[in-house]
């Protein structure tokens, strides 16, 4: 490529090149490396401003000839644009004279730096760059919105896949419900012990009844000479008979009592046999398998009927037992105060008699104030021991029979007040007693006879109920064996009202023991 005629190096970058018209240096520059169009030449009566460019040296000031115009340097690439000194035009200033002349300079340098730019193709760049930002962010816009789908598209998924869970679970619901297995509340649940326990059973319930083993039939029967007929015959009879049975299983359960289990239990197998009866023509029975599934979910019913009654009981007792402790300790206090007030007008009549020198009275009024002081301390010991009591043994063989007996123990100053209560209105007539003496522990006493006769305890429930079926003969032989202290055991009782009974006839006579 040839030179470009008038270019030279900028005086003030070594980099670029400066068109000089022939008087001045003018303001395009170009890069070295590129060839640069030849622009409009200024005319020569153009006014320099201060601070321009002509202050530097003209090529003609550096050397005897014209410079020679640079070349491109061909090794070198061509830049991406094309680089021009800022014109310092906050320094010019439109002259008066020659206004013309400066807009003409100014429509030529317009004119250059939009053949650069259209040269270089700056338009397009700006506007590629522009489309791409612009690009650029429509494309993050839709990934985002990408995302977004995704997310709901799995939401969805999930919530399809829960849905189709509730569809199958309703459907085997409603296959079981159909052959009779609904659930219904049972009162084992509440039961923190046994609600784990029926959890599983009702589950190891139902996967048999989806399975066919709760039932058996024959599968050869043939229905008018069709065995596909014989088949759905012995479908539908299973079905309908599985049914029944379930409904008077889930009845069973539902009536159920704490006493009253064997009698459920025998309801529902005789259920079984009549299945057992009316499907002989096509061999069909419940399964044995199945039925003690029935029959164990039945027992965790009464069980914990059982465990509910008994904790009443208990609770029952635990009150009665309170009150009856509070009674003792009231009684106590109340003999305390007694005690006290005696000793002290024994004390003060005392010293009256010493003042007055009644000996004789003095000795008679300091015997009677030991007793005091002797009773006195006894009942602060009994206040002080809670296991100090005495034991009674009473029977009424009116109400129980000749061979059963109650032992129990009470810490009431008059045991006997316990024993009138006992039979004031739970017993059609007043206990016997046959043995009530005091024991400094007679908890251990209480504990010893109630061990003893373990094995015919009458309530093995609730052991607060303290009757047990010996007769009087045998807790004495136990007392003994125990080497109790005991100053009187009386075996024969009157039962003076229950005698009094039979002899007018309001009362049947009871059979002797044995």
């Amino acid at each position: 490529m040839s030179p470009v005629a008038n270019w030279y190096p900028d005086p003030h970058n070594a980099a670029f090149v400066r068109y000089w018209d022939g008087h001045q240096w003018t303001q395009h520059v170009a890069p070295r490396q590129g060839a640069q169009p030849q622009p409009q030449p200024q005319p020569q009566s153009q006014p320099q401003p201060a601070g321009t460019l002509a202050a530097h040296p003209a090529p003609a000031q550096h050397q005897q000839h014209q410079p020679r115009a640079v070349a491109p340097q061909a090794a070198q690439p061509e830049p991406a644009q094309p680089v021009r000194a800022q014109p310092q035009r906050q320094e010019q200033r439109v002259p008066t004279f020659g206004a013309k002349k400066f807009a003409e300079q100014l429509q030529e340098e317009n004119a250059y730096l939009r053949s650069i730019v259209d040269r270089y193709g700056l338009d397009d760049t700006v506007e590629a760059e522009r489309r791409k930002a612009e690009l650029r962010g429509h494309l993050d816009n839709t990934q985002r919105e990408v995302a977004a789908a995704s997310g709901q598209i799995a939401n969805a998924r999930a919530e399809l896949a829960r849905l189709a869970e509730q569809i199958v679970g309703a459907r085997n619901t409603i296959d079981l419900q159909e052959l009779g297995i609904f659930d219904y509340e049972h009162p084992a649940e509440s039961s923190t012990v046994l609600a784990t326990q029926l959890e599983a059973l009702r589950a190891q319930i139902k996967q048999t009844v989806r399975d066919g083993g709760a039932t058996s039939a024959t599968t050869q029967f043939t229905f008018n000479n069709s065995v596909a007929k014989g088949k759905k015959f012995v479908s539908d009879m299973s079905k309908l008979l599985l049914r029944a049975y379930n409904a008077e299983a889930e009845n069973c359960i539902k009536s159920v009592r704490a006493g009253n289990l064997a009698t459920a239990q025998k309801r529902l197998s005789t259920v079984v046999d009549q299945i057992a009866r009316q499907g002989t023509m096509i061999d069909l029975h419940i399964t044995p398998h199945y039925h003690g599934l029935r029959l164990h979910e039945l027992e965790l019913a009464a069980r914990h009927l059982q465990t509910v009654q008994r904790e009443k009981e208990l609770e029952r007792e635990r009150r009665e037992e309170l009150r009856e402790q509070k009674k003792a300790e009231l009684e106590l206090a109340r003999e305390q105060e007694k005690l006290n007030k005696e000793k002290s007008h024994y004390l003060s009549t005392i010293a009256v008699l010493q003042a007055n020198g009644d000996e004789a009275g003095v000795a008679r009024l300091n015997a009677q104030l030991a007793d005091v002081e002797r009773a006195l301390a006894d009942v602060d010991y009994r206040a002080a021991n809670i296991r100090a009591g005495h034991v009674y043994v009473i029977s009424n063989v009116g109400a129980f029979g000749r061979d059963m007996v109650k032992i129990g123990m009470t810490r009431r100053l008059e045991p006997m007040d316990r024993v009138t209560e006992l039979g004031d209105a739970s017993v059609p007539f007043r206990f016997d007693v046959h043995a009530l003496f005091f024991a400094q522990d007679a908890v251990s006493v209480e504990a010893a006879l109630h061990r003893r006769f373990a094995d015919r305890r009458v309530n093995k429930v609730n052991l607060r109920r303290e009757f047990f079926r010996v007769t009087p003969d045998e807790v004495l032989e136990a007392i003994r064996d125990e080497q109790i202290e005991i100053v009187e055991f009386t075996v024969d009782v009157a039962g003076e009202e229950y005698l009094a009974s039979v002899t007018t006839g309001t009362a049947a006579p009871v059979p002797s023991a044995g």
